[in-house]
């Protein structure tokens, strides 16, 4: 029902764009994580479908802008000024609560993850 893509290689300081297209269902939030290896998943941003809102990990706070395209029923990831520590597997995860939230418990719905390599 979630199908992330938008993964790849880039330098440091470029840009990607994830996208996470759901399909079958609106869901009232979606978020992204990332896992890198030998680490446990985080919280990376969170939105809302129905209301007004958005979270961020302090470590993208100002990098990276979580948006939404309700026609398409996708999200989307625009990740700036990347960092190699920024390099993980990104998962888009999908709930029904209204409440925006950063726990990887809270989300009911996991896509597959996209690979973004940062290079130094």
């Amino acid at each position: 029902q979630l199908q992330a893509s938008g993964g790849g290689l880039v330098q440091a300081g470029g840009s990607l764009r994830l996208s996470c297209a759901a399909s079958g269902r609106t869901f009232n939030n979606m978020g992204w994580f990332r896992q890198a290896p030998g680490k446990e998943r985080e919280f990376v941003a969170a939105i809302s479908w129905i209301i007004t809102g958005t979270a961020y990990a302090d470590s993208v706070k100002g990098r990276f802008t979580i948006s939404r395209d309700n026609a398409r029923n996708t999200v989307y990831l625009q990740m700036n000024s990347l960092k190699p520590e920024d390099a993980a597997v990104y998962y888009c995860a999908a709930r029904n609560s209204l409440r925006l939230a950063r726990l990887r418990g809270d989300y009911d719905y996991w896509g597959q993850g996209t690979q973004v390599t940062v290079s130094s």
